[in-house]
């Protein structure tokens, strides 16, 4: 790599380390280390950007090639962003990918964009010596910061994308970080390099696959997205096992969460913007004021007490939708004022949860039992009583096997 290139990407990462520790998200000084060491431009040598708008189809695209130099501006800005990067498309081979623009397909992998990817590794209390597993590391940016802060050898991905772990692995290599890259099914863990200090997975799941929660070493700790239909409230899991062995987890309610895994679907309201601006619905007063964003007990309680609903972000006020009902209610545009539409009417079931989750004691985070061994119930709890709020975890054996 020439000179000025080296100067210009240890430039941008300080820039971007500054950044994230003026914002408070970067506490860490381990992990602040290992972002100001590890050239991130080697893990993602390209990127994808969108050229549509939402709803097009195809989706029109373009491929920045940083080793191009009209290209390489606008991708060393983009990779030291706060947005996520776009990878791979219909899971294509990542050898010699052409430059500029292309048309159709979807994106089947990308890297998690940095804010989240530094919480993450922080709630992981990262440490050097510590056994690590990265259950869908994608281009393996998580992965390397995880072994330049556990050391050489003891970091190891599962990734289910023969094209995807191959790039990755060729990838660390340069970085001679001592992490390895294994093609496999996630959600099978790695048993051959159990048990595991740290476990932290990259995908979201529906609840914990069993050999997570088996593979975790006493004192250990696991960190997941637990996903529903519902991209707009994801929840975070962490587990944990004590030096006896026992097994706790607090599931807590974040404002982003990664993407589920391979054949879950998420609802979108996508489809009914334009209906909704032409016709909001009905009008009628409500008690409840919109509860804010930042509410994420409640929300992550609505995604799984209201289920099939899903909020469309860019709307004016809130709007939230439930597609498969052909329904939705709009919030505002005054805080006692909400307009329905279709036969579920969405909103008396938000303001008979938010009843619920106040006197359950507006719960931020809840408990989840995972002691049954066969993954076929856990149960998700707020606290004891006849008020409190609880659910059950949808099962994984409803969720497509990722075969390499």
């Amino acid at each position: 790599m020439a000179l000025d290139l080296r100067t210009a990407t240890s430039r941008r990462r300080a820039d971007m380390v500054d950044r994230l520790t003026a914002d408070g998200v970067l506490t860490d000084s381990l992990l602040r280390d290992a972002l100001l060491r590890l050239p991130r431009e080697i893990l993602l040598p390209h990127a994808y950007v969108r050229v549509s708008g939402p709803g097009a189809d195809p989706i029109d695209w373009r491929l920045l090639d940083g080793s191009h130099p009209d290209d390489r501006q606008e991708w060393l800005e983009l990779i030291h962003s706060d947005e996520s990067i776009l990878l791979q498309r219909n899971g294509e081979p990542l050898d010699a990918l052409p430059r500029g623009p292309v048309t159709g397909g979807h994106m089947t992998s990308m890297s998690t964009y940095t804010p989240a990817t530094v919480e993450a590794l922080q709630a992981m209390e990262l440490a050097s010596g510590q056994r690590y597993l990265e259950l869908g590391p994608g281009p393996g940016v998580s992965l390397a910061l995880a072994a330049a802060i556990t050391g050489p050898g003891l970091a190891t991905g599962v990734e289910r994308d023969g094209p995807m772990a191959a790039f990755a692995q060729r990838n660390l290599d340069r970085l001679d970080v001592g992490a390895e890259v294994i093609e496999g099914d996630a959600l099978e863990g790695h048993e051959a390099r159990a048990p595991y200090d740290r476990i932290h997975s990259g995908i979201g799941v529906p609840c914990v696959p069993v050999p997570w929660v088996e593979q975790l070493a006493p004192g250990g700790r696991l960190l997941t997205t637990l996903v529903t239909r519902t991209p707009s409230w994801p929840g975070q899991l962490l587990v944990t096992r004590s030096a006896s062995g026992t097994v706790e987890a607090v599931l807590r309610g974040r404002p982003r969460g990664y993407r589920p895994l391979l054949g879950y679907r998420w609802l979108n309201a996508l489809d009914h913007r334009a209906r909704i601006k032409d016709d909001p619905g009905t009008a009628r007063s409500t008690p409840l004021t919109p509860p804010p964003d930042d509410a994420y007990g409640f929300w992550l309680a609505a995604a799984y007490l209201a289920p099939g609903l899903v909020r469309d972000f860019q709307a004016g006020t809130m709007t939230i939708v439930a597609p498969e009902d052909d329904s939705w209610a709009v919030a505002g545009p005054d805080d006692d004022t909400v307009r329905i539409h279709g036969p579920r009417d969405v909103w008396t079931e938000l303001e008979d949860l938010h009843t619920r989750w106040e006197e359950a004691g507006r719960p931020e985070q809840y408990r989840v039992d995972l002691r049954d061994s066969s993954g076929a119930a856990q149960h998700v709890t707020s606290g004891a009583g006849p008020k409190a709020l609880a659910w059950m975890l949808p099962p994984l054996a409803a969720v497509p096997r990722q075969t390499p």
